[in-house]
């Protein structure tokens, strides 16, 4: 059940934890940044902190009484922090321990997902061992090869030719124990923002890359989001069900974001979840709730909120 607050003294003192150690600190840190210079707009009391530099322990002494989580990666979208603010007893946004580290995962999130009969693209799991050869005549070519735990992108190649995979392999292996090698899928990419049970209005993705890797998300500025998607009313909507639905197989709550693919044949594959996206200039919430008539400050708001949820009932139910 989600609770509106309509005065920003209910919130309270608000730790917005931003930075830390992953591969997309600064990601966090900018993202983070414009969270915390929206909630001083709206009178709510916000504070920066960095998990990297700040003891988490010393957050119920300084008197905070919620956390809004914006941090991206390893020890942010993992399960890790929500574990501590859990242990101190400080609610806080988004999706819970298990929802956040089976999110992180992108093979047990694709595993979920097959038990669920939702499709997802075929996929093996690569090491130093495996015949990259027969590898790709399994998969079959090309395909996304993907560390299974990172996110923005990073570590990821296509693969044309099965002489590239090995390659392909050590590039993933060194950002992550486990790779996975995945089946492209030729058609159009979507991205699905999710709001408190809210599927927002689809955007699509389109990039003069290989495909919507780090510079494309980041980066370019020939990356084309698209909202209205182009879509039938009809066939969007299918899709947004269709994401909320894989959210919640994940145990995901609150906020994040579901990417999926739609082959030639129309089918649609998903890709992964994201339990805290982005939030800077060039990320994909903001716009598809812009698209839904709820701007930035609203937005920030609204995620707010979610830790509300959590403080009144830890399970979401």
């Amino acid at each position: 059940m989600m609770h509106r607050i309509e005065q920003a003294a209910h919130f309270g003192k608000v730790a917005v934890l931003m930075g830390g150690h992953s591969s997309e600190r600064e990601i966090s840190l900018n993202s983070g940044d414009a969270v915390l210079q929206s909630l001083l707009r709206s009178g709510v009391d916000a504070h920066a902190v960095d998990p990297s530099k700040e003891d988490l322990l010393q957050i119920r002494q300084s008197g905070f009484d919620r956390a809004l989580i914006i941090l991206h990666g390893r020890g942010g979208e993992d399960g890790v922090i929500q574990g501590a603010l859990e242990a101190i007893g400080l609610p806080y946004t988004g999706t819970g321990v298990m929802g956040s580290a089976l999110g992180m995962d992108k093979l047990r999130t694709k595993q979920l997902w097959q038990g669920a009969g939702l499709f997802t693209p075929a996929y093996q799991v690569l090491n130093s061992a495996c015949d990259f050869v027969e590898a790709s005549r399994e998969i079959g070519l090309p395909m996304i090869v993907k560390p299974a735990t990172e996110g923005s992108s990073i570590g990821m190649s296509k693969v044309i030719k099965a002489e590239d995979l090995s390659l392909a392999w050590q590039k993933a292996a060194a950002c992550d124990a486990t790779v996975l090698a995945e089946r492209w899928i030729d058609g159009a990419e979507y991205t699905v923002a999710i709001l408190q049970d809210e599927a927002l209005p689809l955007i699509r993705v389109e990039t003069a890359r290989d495909f919507y890797d780090f510079e494309a998300k980041y980066q370019s500025d020939d990356t084309a989001y698209i909202c209205p998607c182009g879509l039938s009313a009809e066939q969007e909507n299918a899709l947004q069900q269709f994401a909320l639905k894989a959210f919640d197989v994940v145990g995901c709550r609150g906020w994040g974001r579901v990417d999926l693919m739609c082959d030639q044949q129309n089918k649609a594959w998903l890709i992964e979840v994201n339990t805290v996206p982005g939030m800077t200039d060039h990320s994909l919430v903001p716009m598809a709730a812009k698209a839904a008539g709820i701007g930035f400050d609203q937005l920030v708001w609204r995620i707010l909120e979610t830790s509300v949820m959590t403080e009144d009932d830890p399970d979401g139910e």
